[in-house]
Order: C-alpha cells, then sequence, then structure tokens
C-alpha cells in the first residue's frame, strides 16, 4: 500500500482535451483521477463543486489537486470538509471569471489564504487571465508563484503538452513518496530523478 497521496485532476471550461498535460497525466500516473462534468460547456458553480468535491472524498486519504483554468477557480470554492482532505495543489491558468460571461457563476472569486500549499503557474500573455489577475490570486491564496513567459493559457495550443515544468512543480507538492507512472507509459518525460515507476 503506498503513501503517496492520490492525484486529483481538475480540468477547466470545456475539457482538456487529447494531448493536453492534464490528459497525458491521467492516463500515465498510477495514482490519478480526473473529475468528470456533466456540462463542460455551460458550468453551474454548485454542480461543478459537488462533482469535484465527491471525487475527492471518495478517496482513502489525502489527495493533490492538479487544476487548469476554470478548475483553479472551483478548488478556491470548495467546502471546508472537502478542504480538509487536501494536501497540496498546482493550480494553472486560472481563468478569471469576470471578464467572461458564461464563467460568471464562479464569481466573485474567493479571496481567502488556502489552508494547504500551492503553486500558481500564469503566463505573461494568457488570454483568459491577466498575469497581474494572477499574481493577485496568488497573493490572497498565499500560493507560490511561477510565471511562465509567453505560455498563452498553458495548455496544447500553446505548446504544453507532456509539460515537464508542470510534472516538477506536482512532484514538488506530492512529497516524499514521489509521483508513480504506470509501467507501459514510460515515455512520459522524468523532470526529477524522484519520480518513481510503479
Amino acid at each position: 500500500m503506498s503513501n503517496r497521496p492520490r492525484i486529483i485532476i481538475v480540468p477547466g471550461w470545456r475539457d482538456s482535451g487529447p494531448g493536453h498535460w492534464q490528459s497525458l497525466w491521467a492516463e500515465k500516473l498510477c495514482d490519478a483521477e480526473r473529475v468528470t462534468q456533466d456540462d463542460w460547456i455551460t458550468p453551474s458553480r454548485a454542480a461543478w463543486i459537488e462533482s469535484i468535491g465527491r471525487t475527492i472524498l471518495s478517496q482513502s486519504g489525502p489527495v493533490v489537486i492538479a487544476a487548469h483554468s476554470l478548475g483553479c477557480i472551483s478548488t478556491t470554492h470548495l467546502p471546508p470538509e472537502v478542504v480538509a482532505r487536501i494536501q497540496g495543489a498546482l493550480l494553472v491558468a486560472p481563468a478569471d471569471p469576470e471578464r467572461r460571461g458564461v464563467l460568471a457563476d464562479f464569481a466573485p472569486v474567493p479571496f481567502q489564504k488556502l489552508p494547504y500549499r500551492s503553486v500558481l503557474v500564469a503566463s505573461s500573455n494568457d488570454p483568459f487571465c491577466p498575469v497581474r489577475q494572477a499574481g493577485a490570486y496568488a497573493r490572497a491564496w498565499g500560493s507560490e508563484f511561477v510565471r511562465v513567459q509567453d505560455g498563452g493559457h498553458l495548455n496544447v495550443e500553446s505548446g504544453h503538452g507532456e509539460w515537464p515544468l508542470g510534472l516538477a512543480l506536482l512532484q514538488s507538492l506530492v512529497g516524499e513518496g514521489g509521483l508513480a507512472l504506470k509501467p507501459a507509459t514510460r515515455s512520459l518525460s522524468n523532470p526529477t530523478d524522484s519520480l518513481e515507476t510503479a
């Protein structure tokens, strides 16, 4: 039995398609589970939070979140009983729901410190959230802030497939147990020597 936390992958608006780092990690990491939503196109905050919470609470131990875009904002809206299970969170390219009408149900964004370690990764030219806004989120949430130059929305369209930097940041949140790769998927880039195979 492993002491590793489960990795909970939380996609954003319209889901993360094939080739996206979230999709690749879901396929290749042993301890990963991907959240599914009933409606990826017209998201409801209550429904999304319920799905994420159900996924987290179904795990037998602590979890580390790997969220993208609206998945980051959804993570900050989780209720205390769900938050208590979170060991850490990698929050990548958070959305700004106040700038896009279809995401307005997720506004206002909570500006309270998160009670777990978090790393927020933002790009200098993300079309869905200005880097200054992402920096304000990081300060409010108490997140370590990683700025990527000209990284777009940090998705497959901007050239972030397997994304070794993201995997290394996830590894730092998982800690001592390391990340475990499924044996048949050794092609995932190993950003650190501490990654293990199952």
